[in-house]
């Protein structure tokens, strides 16, 4: 798949999440499913895009649909011009390759306390990585998370390059889904 194949332009409207989390406002837009469908894949997916013209890049967000969401901040919303409720125009295509993603500190403890984990790590595809670190990240408790680390640090000890059993889009265990909006 070229990243051109990748391109789409549409109108959407910003959306108000109901609960924001604290923080500064952001917005929300569910991709139109065509827009999805040119993706290569259902799970987290980095873009480069435009919003009225406004350059971005950004992490795009399983909905469980077999779609996508994109989170936009204060700042991007400031820059485009947009305000919450206000039907703009996106332009997104994948990203040529997936950055790096952040390894979040407890993982990266717990890979550097194990050798063998940490090399079959190195070894994974940085999808891979995406991946694992996807599902560690959406455990809901703590006490579920520090489970999947251990878990991830044991299957990778044993060569285990993918997380297995894990739908990143959440579409089969609809573990993942866009926010709710606000009416």
């Amino acid at each position: 798949m070229t990243q051109q194949a990748t391109k789409s332009e549409f109108y959407a409207r910003l959306l108000r999440p109901k609960e924001s989390g604290g923080g500064s406002a952001w917005a929300f837009v569910v991709l139109p499913h065509e827009a999805s469908a040119k993706l290569p894949r259902r799970g987290r997916t980095s873009v480069s895009g435009a919003i009225n013209g406004q350059a971005f890049k950004a992490l795009l967000e399983p909905d469980g649909q077999k779609g996508h969401w994109l989170r936009i901040g204060a700042d991007l919303l400031q820059s485009s011009g947009a305000r919450i409720g206000d039907d703009v125009h996106f332009e997104i295509m994948a990203v040529e390759q997936e950055p790096e993603p952040k390894v979040p500190d407890d993982l990266s403890q717990a890979l550097d306390a194990a050798p063998q984990s940490r090399a079959t790590w190195d070894a994974t595809t940085t999808i891979a990585r995406l991946d694992w670190i996807h599902w560690i990240t959406s455990a809901k408790q703590a006490k579920t998370r520090a489970k999947r680390i251990n878990d991830a640090c044991d299957m990778l000890a044993a060569g285990k390059k993918r997380v297995c059993c894990f739908d990143p889009s959440g579409f089969y265990s609809k573990a993942f889904s866009a926010p709710q909006h606000d009416d």
